[in-house]
């Protein structure tokens, strides 16, 4: 059955195609629709009131879906939200839809067959965006819980993250896995070279802003069993486990890389670009293997080659046997 509160805007520069989706939508029982006829009246009535499914045309005149679905998850990063898009389109082939699901798009309407695809669509953007939502309303109120505790605690209560004690607890776990059953430790740490600067000319609101951003990012870049921190002011650790020597090398992790540097940030401020400089260090069970302490510093040390080569600077532990 429909919700009839879903909040639900179609994107179209067509007046004739945004009333066929209406009228479409409205017979099925939706009554909060809203139209734009641009991308950028799109996000200007998506900062205004975010909403829950979005149908936009892939084409449009100025900027295409492709690029309204960036922003609108540059958007939705800032205000812990959810949208789910969709894209009404008459280009066919794997590759075309496997770009665009790379650049953060939901689903498809063949515009050949909207008729009979638009209101299913609809239905499962509905169930999806309503599980995603609450999930992140849950995860705020968790972080919200998490952040009052101080004696002892593990989280850092702006990003909601593990802080420095809990990267260094859950590197010592790895560490004696791995000393025990094999495998590879990696360390990576982050550092955002101008955050400084920026706090310094635009506010600790704004920094907030950022680190969460940030936070939020690293969490949809790694894998789930990946060790996220915050572990100092501007910068963040990520420790993984791997069977494989390839697995640790800088290329695994251009991703991250490029995600921070290449991607804007969307603060109240507007758009700003971060510089973030990485390194990494992984061990294994045939070195004498460092304590926690020992191995977090050590990559954090080499944070200033990474930022002078704008590089992921490889770092080795020295007490090979």
């Amino acid at each position: 059955m429909p919700n009839p509160q879903l909040s639900i805007m179609v994107v179209d520069d067509t007046k004739f195609s945004s009333a066929v989706i209406g009228h479409n939508l409205t017979r099925a029982g939706y009554a909060d629709i809203r139209f734009a006829s641009s991308a950028m009246d799109a996000l200007a009535m998506h900062e205004e009131r975010p909403a829950s499914v979005m149908v936009a045309d892939w084409l449009m005149p100025e900027m295409d879906g492709l690029e309204l679905t960036t922003r609108i998850r540059q958007t939705d990063e800032q205000s812990d939200h959810y949208t789910y898009v969709v894209l009404l389109t008459a280009r066919e082939g794997d590759n075309v839809l496997s770009e665009a699901f790379d650049r953060g798009v939901d689903d498809f309407i063949s515009k050949s067959s909207m008729n009979e695809q638009l209101l299913p669509r609809i239905y499962a953007a509905d169930r999806t965006s309503q599980l995603i939502n609450r999930l992140l309303d849950e995860n705020r109120l968790l972080a919200s819980n998490n952040s009052q505790l101080e004696e002892h605690n593990l989280v850092d209560s702006v990003t909601a993250l593990g802080n420095r004690r809990y990267s260094l607890q859950r590197l010592d776990d790895m560490l004696r896995n791995v000393e025990s059953r094999g495998g590879i430790c990696c360390t990576l740490v982050l550092g955002v070279q101008n955050l400084e600067e920026l706090t310094s000319r635009l506010g600790e609101g704004v920094q907030h802003e950022l680190l969460k951003g940030i936070a939020r990012r690293l969490q949809q870049l790694v894998r789930p069993t990946d060790v996220i921190a915050r572990v100092g002011a501007s910068t963040f650790a990520i420790v993984t486990l791997a069977e494989d020597p390839a697995d640790c090398k800088p290329t695994s992790f251009k991703r991250l890389h490029d995600g921070l540097n290449l991607k804007a940030f969307k603060t109240t401020e507007g758009y700003l670009t971060l510089r973030a400089g990485m390194a990494l260090c992984a061990v294994n069970d045939r070195q004498a293997l460092p304590k926690a302490s020992q191995l977090l510093e050590l990559v954090e040390n080499h944070l200033g080659a990474a930022y002078e080569t704008s590089l992921i600077t490889e770092v080795r532990w020295p007490q090979a046997v």
